[in-house]
């Protein structure tokens, strides 16, 4: 449970990121609709998954490129 929070937290301050709350939650939702498309007689619509596929990308490329961001340190 620990890993998790530490996930979801942001590197630079430690308070909770909300680009990787959201992205977290778009993958929990493609995995349960991909599992319900395929298991039950439930079936997603194309152009929602897709979109929903498209945020978990960008999320993950935002949160991505927040390591290689320029960092400002503070004046001595």
């Amino acid at each position: 449970m620990t890993f998790l929070r530490s996930m979801l937290k942001d590197g630079i301050d430690g308070s909770w990121s909300s680009k990787r709350i959201i992205t977290l939650l778009a993958f929990i939702i493609v995995g349960v609709s991909y599992l319900a498309d395929q298991f039950t007689i439930y079936k997603a619509t194309q152009p929602l998954f897709d979109s929903v596929i498209y945020l978990v990308m960008v999320g993950l490329g935002v949160t991505a490129s927040e390591k290689f961001a320029k960092k400002d340190k503070p004046n001595e």
